[in-house]
């Protein structure tokens, strides 16, 4: 039986400039977590959803993307010769045989919806996944996995959402939903990152969807919005006129590694997960736990000291009433 989507679309052109110079001539998709670059998250995700087609849409500098997924025949036979057998496997299990990488352009940086619109003839008429890498979902049933069960009950576009601060709400599209507290809902409305005090809800889409060939058409109608660029969103809105979209709540933990923060927690909690590396980082994060503490206490014990010499000197330095 054939999966009911096989096609997942990586939006990949953007420069990561929130992590210059790092960024500077690595694709920021091509940062590790632990011992695999975000992208390989990605893909593995888009896999296990029944994905066989990956169409990447790159710019400038990414070509180490498409390195990563070629295979590497001359490494495979040094790994070997060395005994690193394991190793070895790791790098053929990269991508398996079955799956099949496009390679698409994006001629200029032109927003998340012309990217998406850039791989419409490799997608055609069948539904399909776009997933953005910077939003590293840590579930044990894969994000994209639960949104593809959504898609075969509703047979409608699903996009993945998470509650977050009302003060954040201008850093997401947010959707509004004809009920709010289970877990998929039909959309009413959607907006690209409203201020808080008028955005229709908190539920943020967070880098996931399921879209019919629908999206299409209306991307193309949409045209270019704010700084020039064709906004996924605002093609969603559209599409919400012609058909059916739903939210869909997440199972699992998300990690922003879009910034250097939630990069940093995704490294922490992924290295702490690692079968390899849990006990002995453990251990080393208690040690360190326990310095930063220690070092916190000498300071405030050092603060209180010299506080109360200064209340010592006032004391001398006052006249005595006799």
């Amino acid at each position: 039986m054939k999966p009911e989507i096989r096609t997942a679309v990586f939006p990949v052109a953007g420069r990561g400039t929130r992590f210059l110079p790092a960024t500077k001539a690595s694709p920021k998709e091509m940062l590790p977590v632990v011992d695999k670059p975000l992208i390989q998250y990605a893909v593995e995700e888009a896999l296990s959803a029944g994905a066989q087609r990956l169409v990447f849409v790159t710019g400038a500098a990414k070509r180490a993307i498409e390195d990563h997924f070629d295979s590497d025949p001359e490494l495979e036979k040094l790994l070997e010769s060395q005994g690193k057998t394991e190793l070895a496997r790791q790098i053929r299990s990269v991508l398996p045989s079955y799956a099949t990488c496009i390679y698409i352009r994006q001629p200029a940086p032109l927003g998340l919806g012309h990217a998406v619109l850039c791989a419409e003839a490799a997608v055609g008429q069948e539904p399909f996944f776009v997933h953005l890498a910077d939003d590293l979902i840590d579930a044990e049933v894969p994000c994209l996995k639960q949104m593809a069960a959504t898609f075969a009950f509703h047979r409608g576009s699903v996009l993945g959402v998470e509650e977050v601060p009302r003060r954040d709400t201008d850093k997401y599209g947010i959707v509004e939903v004809d009920a709010a507290r289970v877990t998929v809902s039909r959309i009413r409305s959607i907006v690209e990152k409203p201020k808080p005090a008028v955005a229709p809800s908190t539920l943020a889409v967070v880098g996931r969807y399921v879209l019919t060939a629908g999206i299409f058409e209306q991307l193309r109608q949409v045209g270019h919005g704010a700084g020039g660029e064709i906004q996924l969103t605002d093609g969603i809105s559209r599409l919400l006129n012609h058909e059916a979209v739903y939210a869909h709540r997440f199972v699992g933990k998300r990690f922003d590694c879009g910034s250097k923060l939630g990069y940093l927690q995704a490294t922490v909690e992924y290295a702490l997960a690692h079968p390899g590396l849990s006990r002995s980082f453990h251990s080393y994060l208690l040690r360190l736990t326990g310095e930063l503490a220690g070092g916190s206490m000498r300071k405030a014990s050092s603060r209180s000291k010299s506080k109360g010499s200064k209340k010592r000197r006032k004391a001398a330095a006052r006249p005595r009433k006799d």
